[in-house]
C-alpha cells in the first residue's frame, strides 16, 4: 500500500499532537508515502508557526526540520503541472476546498490514476475527507 499524506498527517509524524500514533503505525505498515511538492513549503511553516507558539524549542525545531527534511527525500513527490491544475479546476468546481487541500486531492487522484496501486489518503481535515470520498479514494479515518 501507498500512504499519501497531505500536510496535516504529514506533519504528525514529526510533531506529537493527537493523531500522531495513528499516522506512526500507517507510515510503518506502507511501502511508500507520497505527498505533493507543496507538502514541504507547508510543514516548514507549521513547524515554525509551533516555535513560535512555543510548542517547540530553537532545539527541537532544529531537530524537527532536520528530520523532515531527511524524509522528504524518500518521499515519492508528485509535482504541480498543468495536468494537476486540469484536475483542481473540477474539483472545485465539485466541491468547497480551499486551495492547498485542492492540490492535496488532486496529487493523491492523479497519482492513483497513473499506477495501479493501492492508496490510501490520509487527512486531518472532515471536508477534504469527504470530498476524498466522493472522488473514490480510500481514506483512513481518522
Amino acid at each position: 500500500m501507498i500512504l499519501y499524506c497531505d500536510t496535516s498527517a504529514l506533519i504528525k509524524r514529526y510533531v506529537e499532537e493527537k493523531g500522531t500514533e495513528r499516522v506512526d503505525a500507517l507510515w510503518e505498515d506502507c511501502q511508500g508515502i507520497s505527498t505533493s511538492v507543496v507538502a514541504f513549503a507547508e510543514a516548514i511553516s507549521a513547524f515554525s508557526r509551533k516555535l513560535r507558539e512555543g510548542i517547540l524549542s530553537r532545539k527541537e525545531y532544529t531537530k524537527t526540520v532536520r528530520k523532515f527534511r531527511d524524509d522528504y527525500e524518500h518521499l515519492i513527490l508528485v509535482p504541480v503541472d498543468n495536468n494537476l491544475n486540469s484536475v483542481m479546476e473540477n474539483l472545485f468546481n465539485r466541491h468547497s476546498l480551499r486551495g492547498f487541500d485542492a492540490i492535496h486531492l488532486a496529487s493523491a487522484l492523479v497519482f492513483t490514476n497513473s499506477k495501479e496501486i493501492d492508496l490510501f489518503f490520509a487527512c486531518f481535515d472532515h471536508i477534504l475527507n469527504e470530498a476524498a470520498i466522493k472522488e473514490g479514494l480510500k481514506v483512513i479515518h481518522n
